[in-house]
Order: C-alpha cells, then sequence, then structure tokens
C-alpha cells in the first residue's frame, strides 16, 4: 500500500496549526533540522526525477511522495533497461504510477529543467 503524498507546503509556523504573528519571524537558521528536509523534500515534489536501481534498470518520472523507509511513487513513470540487454535498444516501458522501494534505490537525480523552477535546495 502506498504511503499518502506530503500535504502541500504549509506556512512557516503553522506545523501544529499554530501561526506566527507578524513579529514572530523565525530565521532558517533557528528551524530544526526536520524542517529543513521536509521544505527540501516539499520543493521536490512534482519534479521530474531519474532513479537508478539496484537491478540496472533507470526510472524516469514525476516525484509525488515518500516516506520513513523511502520509498518513493513516481507518477508518469517510464522504465529505461540497463544498456546489457539487447532488445531494449534505450525504448521506455510506460508504467504510469511506480512504487520504487527504498531498498533498491542507488540513485535519484533531479532533471536539470526540473531544478531550474526550484526556490531553494
Amino acid at each position: 500500500m502506498a504511503a499518502p503524498a506530503l500535504p502541500g507546503p504549509l506556512p512557516r509556523g503553522e506545523e501544529n496549526g499554530c501561526g506566527n504573528s507578524p513579529g514572530d519571524f523565525v530565521e532558517d537558521k533557528a528551524d530544526p533540522p526536520y524542517l529543513r528536509a521536509r521544505r527540501k523534500l516539499e520543493n521536490l515534489l512534482n519534479k521530474s526525477m531519474r532513479i537508478r536501481m539496484t537491478d540496472g534498470r533507470t526510472l524516469v518520472g514525476c516525484f509525488l511522495c515518500t516516506d520513513r523507509d523511502c520509498n518513493v511513487i513516481l507518477g508518469s513513470a517510464q522504465e529505461y533497461l540497463k544498456a546489457s540487454d539487447s532488445f531494449s535498444a534505450g525504448e521506455p516501458r510506460v508504467l504510469g504510477l511506480a512504487m520504487v522501494p527504498g531498498h533498491h534505490i542507488v540513485s535519484i537525480e533531479v532533471e536539470l529543467e526540473s531544478l531550474a523552477s526550484l526556490q531553494y535546495l
């Protein structure tokens, strides 16, 4: 069963339902590491990613969500087989929605055109 996607970005200071007043501005340096990590993940939502797996396959798709076990859900995913497969010839197989188990992930890359629209990383 796939983990639900993270909700949209929360306004600063509203993680627990309590908003900051305008005078209670909090700098990024004061944020706990888990909040900075959450913001980084939120910025990657809906970005195009390339995930290389332990068996040599590569999946390219839109990052939709992850969970504490590092499983990743990709939307509109395409699978590219490793180059040693003679029948593949670099032609992708359309998967659609795909769940990639975290223990099979070797590397994750964000597509350059997706990175250009990120506010900060």
